[in-house]
């Protein structure tokens, strides 16, 4: 048991790459406080883990609101009265087409979904984990942050601010004993906005143009991203802080 009895939160976890961290680190012993907007979704994941045999609880909460995070944090310090690790992984994007096609509406919205969250975050799990003696965020971006492609120029600016940002407050809170990293997915069909990801429906041809660029030859999955999250949050990588762990079958080379 790799995370055993650590209390874990996973935002945006009702479905697709969140649930699969949430399932792989409730797997692995820990307390999961599983997150999401959609409380239907959410609900189901979470008694799933507990039928499963895991620690869960849920949260609906919306990441881009301060009250909201403030309640999702204190969840897990009324359920176990510490937090260890916070996976900031809900995001959101536009539509694939050009930049100047995207409306304001959608940018404030992407960079309140994906960027905003992690101030949000930062200002209410710090002081516990500070607190608690020390803890880890692991913030869940993407290649388009390292190697961006026309299309997704708003999605591709958020993320690249959550990378500097994170590295940013690694520095910054690594004398708290807070470990701050993230992880950049490459694009994953089975996701719920692999759509807007695609610019329209994932069909073989947008699939096999996407294939062409990822060397290992094939897409990543909820599980690998979920594997790269339970070592970041265990104490195999208690060293570990500041680095981007690129889960993309060398796209990004």
């Amino acid at each position: 048991m790799r995370v055993k009895d650590k209390v874990i939160i996973v935002t945006g976890s009702g479905g697709g790459i969140g649930e699969g961290i949430a399932r792989r680190l409730a797997e692995q012993g820990a307390r999961v406080v599983v997150n999401d907007i959609q409380r239907t979704a959410g609900e189901s994941v979470c008694d799933s883990i507990v039928a499963a045999g895991g620690e869960a609880i849920f949260c609906a909460a919306d990441v881009t609101r301060s009250s909201d995070m403030k309640a999702l944090v204190d969840s897990a310090l009324q359920r176990w009265g510490a937090l260890d690790v916070m996976v900031n992984n809900a995001g959101w994007t536009h539509r694939n087409r050009p930049a100047l096609e995207v409306s304001e509406e959608e940018f404030d919205r992407c960079y309140a979904v994906n960027m905003k969250s992690i101030y949000l975050s930062t200002v209410h799990a710090v002081p516990p984990m500070r607190k608690n003696g020390g803890g880890s965020f692991i913030n869940i971006a993407s290649t388009a942050g390292v190697r961006p492609r026309p299309g997704l120029t708003w999605y591709n600016g958020s993320k690249g601010a959550v990378i500097t940002t994170s590295k940013s407050l690694a520095a910054e809170l690594g004398p708290d004993n807070i470990r701050v990293n993230c992880i950049n997915p490459v694009f994953n069909p089975d996701t719920g906005l692999s759509a807007e990801f695609a610019g329209g429906p994932v069909d073989e041809a947008r699939r096999s143009r996407f294939l062409s660029t990822i060397p290992l030859g094939r897409f990543s999955t909820a599980l690998d991203v979920a594997n790269a999250a339970l070592y970041l949050a265990s104490e195999e990588a208690a060293f570990i802080s500041g680095v981007c762990i690129e889960v993309d079958g060398a796209r990004c080379v």
